[in-house]
């Protein structure tokens, strides 16, 4: 298993109940969830990845289940994982899916043109 199917279908439907025009791409061994081609939340393994503030990092840093973005040994300011128990029930994960539709407007795009 590379992601957790059963979560894409949640944030899918999150996304959708928020009106975000997303497209997924298959990526870092997981699923990202674009929107205006920037990179906006996504799953690997069972975790939510949420592309956040950075002006935000270490007050969520303090939420349940939340952990640094760290595959490199550096952990990616921006970049926050949620495990499994920090969004088990729909408002949780509306609220991490929320945040990080909030700050994709002031995300850079990686995206060449």
């Amino acid at each position: 298993m590379a992601y957790d199917e059963y979560l894409a279908d949640r944030v899918r439907q999150s996304l959708k109940s928020k009106a975000a025009k997303f497209i997924e791409k298959k990526m870092m061994g997981g699923l990202c969830f674009m929107v205006d081609d920037k990179m906006c939340v996504g799953i690997i393994k069972t975790d939510l990845m949420a592309r956040i503030s950075p002006d935000h990092y270490e007050q969520y840093l303090s939420e349940k289940g939340c952990k640094q973005m760290d595959f490199t040994g550096r952990p990616m300011k921006g970049f926050i994982m949620i495990e499994p128990t920090g969004i088990d029930m729909d408002d949780d994960l509306d609220k991490w899916v929320q945040r990080c539709l909030d700050f994709n407007p002031m995300a850079k795009s990686s995206k060449k043109k």
